[in-house]
């Protein structure tokens, strides 16, 4: 089972980044806030201070067709933002 997905990289996340030393994560919707912090500090050798975590729920939509009404859905995911010790950062552009 693989805790880290990817890391969120837009433009509120990458300021958020620069100015407060927090990024952000995808995670496994089964995970926690422990194995999210060992599985960041393993995968990027930082020390994490803090770690918060959200439930993202889907968006659903609909379309007027020829066919008639189309809906669907995204999927939903949990998301981690994850606070670095002062000094330190992950640098998530090397590995694009």
């Amino acid at each position: 089972m693989s805790i880290l997905i990817k890391p969120i990289i837009t433009e509120k996340a990458t300021s958020d980044s620069e100015l407060n030393n927090r990024f952000a994560f995808v995670v496994n919707n089964k995970s926690n806030k422990i194995e999210i912090k060992d599985a960041v500090e393993s995968a990027y050798g930082v020390s994490v201070e803090k770690v918060r975590t959200m439930n993202v729920r889907p968006d659903r939509k609909s379309r007027y067709t020829k066919t008639g009404v189309v809906t669907g859905k995204t999927n939903a995911y949990k998301k981690a933002i994850v606070q670095v010790a002062e000094g330190e950062t992950i640098d998530l552009y090397t590995n694009l």
